[in-house]
């Protein structure tokens, strides 16, 4: 199986998983223009993509479902919540009902030779989800946009290969830096993102001695710089509970803008 990340952060979200038969698109937040050049970065164009996974309704996550959906006639998998909130979403432009694919949280759904289960997660959405793709015996998480995890979350990402786990913010600089307080206290909310201390804390929970590889992505601009996310999640690893060192596990930042390395599991 093999991931990468086209885009990851507050301004845009899309991230492309697959394994040698099947590949889908999990949220499609930046232009179509940018999901292209993105997919062709590693050989792939978005006609490729078995389907659209969307994890949730918010702009960063959906600004270019319309265009992709009108251009390649992709399929939309997202919960009834998360499908209902993007069918009214005028600035998306008319989106062929045919193509919407209702998914439940907690059930899975098979999209090629890909197996796909939609995690019920805490965000300020209609009904996301994180999703867990597998394919044999490797499996990836792609786990964002959750104000907290709970037991219900780790039994689910345990075992992973590989992830892309959030590490939106460092709780200081969003506390002294410009956002109005109640955008402080939603994002520091349990439906907001998780920091870079509770991503190691999670991370803590899940690590095992098969894991491949952990890429920290959505990250904040303005509340977070990806060398102190590295800093902060590797120095918490190594201080917590697990017992393992954060150097023992290759971490990466997905970058905001730009696409990833293609990580292979």
């Amino acid at each position: 199986m093999e991931f990468y990340s086209i885009a990851s952060g507050s301004s845009g979200n899309c991230i492309c998983v697959g394994d040698d038969d099947t590949h889908v698109m999990i949220d499609a937040g930046i232009s179509g223009k940018r999901i292209e050049e993105g997919m062709n970065a590693y050989g792939y164009t978005t006609s490729d993509m078995a389907g659209l996974l969307i994890t949730h309704e918010h702009s960063d996550h959906i600004s270019g479902v319309g265009v992709i959906s009108r251009k390649y006639g992709l399929p939309i998998y997202g919960t009834a919540g998360t499908l209902a909130s993007i069918k009214r979403n005028n600035s998306l432009g008319k989106i062929d009902p045919g193509l919407f694919r209702e998914i439940k949280t907690g059930v899975n759904f098979q999209i090629g030779s890909l197996d796909i289960y939609p995690m019920h997660i805490s965000h300020d959405a209609a009904d996301p989800v994180a999703y867990i793709v597998s394919s044999g015996n490797k499996r990836i998480g792609i786990i964002t946009d959750l104000g907290y995890f709970d037991e219900n979350i780790i039994l689910h990402s345990m075992g992973l290969d590989a992830m892309l786990v959030e590490a939106n913010h460092d709780v200081h600089m969003l506390e002294v830096g410009p956002y109005p307080y109640p955008l402080k206290q939603r994002i520091l909310g349990e439906h907001g993102h998780l920091s870079n201390d509770t991503c190691a804390r999670f991370l803590n929970e899940i690590l095992h001695d098969d894991t491949k590889h952990v890429l920290l992505g959505h990250l904040s601009r303005e509340n977070n710089y990806p060398q102190l996310a590295y800093e902060t999640v590797r120095v918490g690893i190594t201080m917590g509970d697990c017992p393992y060192n954060g150097s023992d596990f290759p971490i990466e930042v997905a970058p905001r803008s730009e696409v990833s390395r293609l990580i292979t599991v």
